[in-house]
């Protein structure tokens, strides 16, 4: 350990140290100069192998002191508000901030009143210490202060921590702060306490869109590269064997061996979802067709971790070694089909046993609605059972030609020829006349919603299970309003079971083709002033059991799962109930119902002002624990929600799959 006489030492010299640190152009401004890497004063810490120092002089000790997860390298440090002191420390030796207190300041170990001393200094009264952590994020190369998202710290702590850093930091010039809780966005927004400087600021939104990485889907795999261009999608065809750079979003993607999209979204996008469940890597890296243009049509071997890539040519052994995996079987089960039932029953007659009739999405949204749910709503609707599409198939002949398409060898083979059969097929049970009775009970069902326009979606035999989500496979037709708009609908979702996408991830997955049926979930439309996605589990940390992560966007919920544009991301503490906003949306414009049907685009007012509020994600949060609480087995569920106004609504609850 360093004597008293180093530390007085160490602090004498910090301000020659941190004098070089930028220099002032003629006109005033502050020009950035490189970091220090190194400096004696570091290698004289390092070298005594000290775990704490008053000051951080370069790049050395910030990474001896510091630890890296994802994307960013951050050490803690700890303000002694009664003698003034900073204490920058190794947060490999003492991960935590209490652990650093009790072992080198109060030096006893702990005892539940002096725990509960201690934890006062999370309160706006702050009895002893400022706790905080310094970050950079790597990316895109920006430099942060903050405190843990549930310190109730105020406008004078936020400037303290500031001063301190700009007299003991090397790069003070760079560093902001950085609010991780709607209540230090509202700190960091207020005034400077009198005869204070203003305190920079920037956002996890910020930070977040200037990132020129992500990972979404971590791992290894070997394929050609291609980069996908301005090509006509009704005609693309996708291929198992390729990694793909997508410079646009694609929302109709089929499996492939790995994806690296230009554009960010964010992980419940459909495309994300996919890459997941293929156990594929994922990564949003910008340039990145410039960057491998000169790599396109070679083998080539992906490596995505939280912290970085590595895309370069395979090597001979690298594709021999992946060509004897790629064939890996795979094979989901799909529950017992059930042909005889045939009545039409409302989301309150429907239980999760009754998956094999009435497909999981219908079974799983009634078991919330029978359940009586308090504190949100489900919309009304019925179920229409896989009776109805097999009786479509077989009246009109359709069941012969997909045994035909099914045994064609070159439907088989040629992904070209398989896309215009399956176009032709879903044409041919589009075109096909509904059976006459099942049009009246159809109608009579829909009369007693009060004759509302509604969604008419898909709940096939094969999605939505534990293992095989199939999120963005099959279609949804939205605010139908008439007759014969919603013979069309249920048609068109009937033919979706046919999609290319659809048939290629069955294909992935080992799912009979024989076996899949189209059943129908009717509900009555909610034109959402919000809408988006909650998963119970934090995606960001597998390790954090207490945290929920939201999707959100003004509108209807379309927007956030086709993964065109950023949402409002948000990471709550189910426990705590503490919100860490990780974006916010960056949506021009929101979906919205048409009065003629359908849905329209209309500007978004507020651009980049929150979507959901405080007490909107406290309903929202309350709600996801009683859905969760119906489904056993403790998986995660994917939940589905919108708002009208402050009322919630569930529309969707799914097993929340990864490979």
């Amino acid at each position: 350990m360093t004597s008293a006489r180093n530390v007085v030492v160490l602090f004498a010299l910090l301000g020659a140290c941190l004098a070089t640190a930028c220099t002032t152009t003629g006109t005033g401004s502050t020009k950035l100069q490189p970091l220090p890497e190194t400096d004696p004063r570091d290698d004289m810490l390092i070298a005594q192998g000290r775990v704490w120092s008053p000051a951080i002089y370069s790049k050395k000790l910030f990474s001896r002191f510091s630890e890296q997860i994802t994307g960013e390298r951050f050490c803690k440090f700890i303000i002694d508000l009664k003698t003034n002191k900073i204490y920058y420390f190794d947060v490999n030796v003492y991960p935590m901030h209490t652990d650093f207190v009790f072992k080198q300041i109060y030096r006893k170990e702990p005892t539940p009143q002096l725990l509960g001393e201690f934890m006062a200094n999370y309160e706006e009264d702050k009895p002893r210490f400022l706790l905080a952590y310094l970050i950079h994020h790597i990316g895109p190369d920006i430099w942060t202060f903050n405190f843990w998202d549930g310190d109730r710290m105020e406008k004078k702590h936020v400037e303290r921590a500031y001063e301190a850093l700009r007299t003991t930091f090397f790069a003070f010039d760079r560093v902001k702060f950085r609010p991780d809780s709607l209540h230090h966005e509202r700190v960091a927004e207020a005034p400077p306490s009198p005869g204070k400087q203003p305190v920079p600021f920037v956002t996890n939104d910020e930070i977040y869109k200037q990132s020129a990485y992500q990972a979404f889907t971590t791992g290894t795999s070997i394929g050609k590269l291609r980069i996908v261009r301005d090509e006509d999608l009704e005609k693309l065809t996708w291929n198992k064997d390729q990694i793909v750079i997508l410079k646009a979003t694609v929302p109709d993607i089929s499996v492939v061996s790995g994806i690296i999209s230009e554009q960010f979204s964010t992980p419940l996008s459909h495309v994300a979802l996919r890459a997941r469940a293929w156990g594929v890597p994922h990564i949003g890296l910008k340039d990145a067709s410039t960057t491998y243009a000169s790599m396109e049509g070679q083998m080539v071997y992906l490596n995505a971790e939280k912290s970085g890539h590595t895309l370069r040519k395979a090597t001979a052994s690298e594709i021999a070694d992946w060509k004897a995996k790629k064939n890996k079987k795979r094979k989901v089960v799909l529950p017992a089909r059930d042909l005889g039932e045939k009545r039409l029953l409302a989301l309150t007659e429907l239980k999760v046993t009754q998956v094999g009739a009435y497909g999981a999405k219908s079974a799983n949204l009634g078991e919330i609605a029978s359940s009586n749910p308090k504190g949100f709503e489900v919309p009304p609707g019925f179920g229409v059972p896989i009776f109805y599409y097999d009786q479509h198939m077989r009246e009109n002949g359709l069941d012969k030609k997909v045994n035909e398409l099914l045994a064609d060898a070159t439907f088989k083979k040629d992904a070209a020829v398989r896309k215009a059969k399956l176009a032709e097929l879903r044409k041919a049970i589009e075109d096909a006349p509904l059976n006459k009775d099942f049009t009246k009970r159809l109608m009579e069902k829909v009369t007693k919603l009060g004759d509302k326009a509604v969604f008419v979606r898909s709940s096939t035999n094969a999605e939505d299970l534990p293992g095989f989500n199939g999120a963005g496979l099959y279609d949804t037709v939205p605010n139908v309003k008439g007759q014969p708009n919603l013979e069309k609908a249920v048609k068109q979702v009937w033919a979706s079971v046919w999609n290319m996408r659809a048939f290629e991830e069955r294909s992935f997955f080992g799912i009979d083709h024989f076996g899949t049926y189209g059943a129908v979930l009717v509900q009555v439309g909610v034109n959402a002033t919000a809408a988006g996605v909650l998963v119970t589990t934090n995606m960001f940390d597998k390790a954090d059991k207490a945290t929920y992560t939201i999707n959100a966007k003004s509108g209807l919920g379309i927007r956030v799962v086709e993964g065109k544009k950023v949402p409002e991301q948000l990471l709550v503490n189910i426990e705590t109930g503490q919100i860490k906003v990780l974006s916010r949306s960056d949506e021009d414009t929101k979906l919205v119902f048409d009065k003629d049907g359908g849905v329209k685009e209309v500007a978004v007012k507020d651009k980049g002002k929150p979507v959901l509020t405080k007490a909107r994600v406290k309903t929202l949060i309350e709600a996801a624990k009683k859905v969760a609480r119906l489904f056993k087995g403790g998986d995660p569920q994917d939940i589905e929600w919108l708002f009208v106004g402050d009322v919630c609504h569930i529309v969707q609850s799914r097993p929340y799959v990864t490979n």
